[in-house]
């Protein structure tokens, strides 16, 4: 989404309740940003805290051969400071670009373009809310809207963000074998499209809680925990592609594999 199209008003994201229509300055677009924004990880540090966060990964430590540092943004962070970020050594970023079917990061641009310019290996992710709309609807949404794949070692798959309700019930009223659905509706469908399955961000506790199905043979995972070990992952995955270690200043991730490694997965089609 555009200031452009801020400025012109545009109908609510996924709820029923219109946004005023912003006047297209900062201020207006960051009330737009705090009120439909649900950042990665917000409802993960909600429900199961943040009182073990490391500031930085050790390889030795998490046990792992090698890590790249990395992040993760959302329109939250507004137009991000690449250079800083690069000094700091990260190397990757994922950066938000749709939630629904309604809402799209005003930041996108700056985040996914200025990350790229500077050097750094970039996708963009989706916050799902699987209660309101298909998978595959929701897919598409994310697709058209920044959340494609080139292989071109450069971009990452782009990463499907399943975590706790931010309006309501834990599973969004869904069954197991319902949110399983959803999810291979929406994986199926980025597949069909980009030849890449997304990557899936969670929590071991949120996904055996509500899913408890098997993506492990197709989906990277990136899981989230904030402590000094990445600990038990969630359903029938072996091994974990990125650990969400951290939100202190920013999200810290640690890709778990040497730089090369990363860019086979911004490059490989599946």
């Amino acid at each position: 989404m555009t200031t452009m199209l801020l400025v012109a008003g545009l109908a609510s994201p996924a709820q029923a309740d219109p946004v005023a229509n912003p006047a297209g300055d900062r201020a207006a677009i960051d009330a737009y940003v705090d009120k439909y924004d649900h950042a990665m990880g917000s409802q993960i540090r909600k429900h199961e805290g943040t009182a073990q966060m490391p500031q930085s990964v050790n390889p030795a430590d998490s046990g792992v051969l090698a890590t790249v540092e990395g992040m993760d943004v959302s329109g939250h962070q507004g137009n991000v400071d690449w250079p800083y970020w690069w000094g700091q050594g990260k190397r990757f970023v994922w950066a938000k670009a749709t939630e629904g079917t309604g809402y799209e990061n005003p930041y996108f641009a700056q985040q996914y373009n200025g990350s790229y310019n500077q050097g750094f290996v970039r996708g963009a992710y989706h916050f799902a809310l699987p209660d309101r709309s298909s998978g595959a609807a929701q897919a598409n949404f994310f697709s058209n809207n920044g959340g494609g794949w080139s292989g071109d070692g450069r971009t990452l798959p782009g990463a499907l963000d399943m975590e706790y309700n931010p309006y309501g019930a834990t599973c969004y009223g869904l069954s197991k074998a319902a949110m399983t659905a959803w999810i291979r509706d929406f994986s199926n469908t980025y597949k069909a499209r980009w030849d890449k399955y997304p990557a899936i961000y969670t929590s071991t506790s949120w996904w055996n809680q509500c899913v408890g199905s098997s993506f492990s043979s197709t989906n990277p995972l990136w899981v989230a925990r904030y402590a000094s070990a990445v600990g038990a992952l969630p359903f029938d995955w072996g091994v974990y592609t990125v650990w969400q270690y951290s939100s202190s200043p920013i999200d810290h991730n640690s890709f778990n594999g040497s730089y090369d490694r990363l860019v086979v997965l911004a490059s490989n089609s599946d």
